[in-house]
């Protein structure tokens, strides 16, 4: 079973970076596309950003377009999402997927049902 860890969230300021990482327990994290999430106090989880499990392919919701990238590393089985211009409607618990049923090379997935595991989770803030 793939656990996933989360870490870098935080409390920022509107404008302001930071960079997500999600590290897998699988050793075979390079065959997984892998998405992030996010979730806000009473709203459904959201999709934000995914990409491909050789890294080739990326997407992203409207709401980060041009501001967050998702990236890999596989030599170091980690996922990142770096978010720059974070605004105050960014605010949420953001978590890390995995998908390891079959997948189509080169494709990643936007919808939640699309993956098998969620890692725990971990709360950016920004304030205004």
């Amino acid at each position: 079973q793939v656990q996933l860890v989360e870490s870098g969230g935080g409390l920022v300021q509107a404008g302001d970076s930071l960079r997500l990482s999600c590290a897998p327990s699988e050793r075979t994290f390079s065959s997984y596309p892998m998405g992030w999430f996010r979730q806000a106090p009473g709203k459904e989880r959201e999709f934000v950003a995914a990409i491909s499990s050789g890294g080739a392919t990326t997407g992203y919701a409207d709401s980060v377009k041009g501001r967050f990238t998702i990236s890999r590393d596989n030599a170091k089985s980690t996922v990142y999402l770096q978010m720059n211009n974070l605004k105050p409607e960014d605010t949420a618990v953001y978590y890390c997927a995995a998908r390891v049923q079959h997948s189509i090379s080169r494709a990643y997935y936007s919808g939640r049902n699309s993956y098998d595991y969620w890692g725990q989770g971990t709360q950016v803030t920004v304030s205004s």
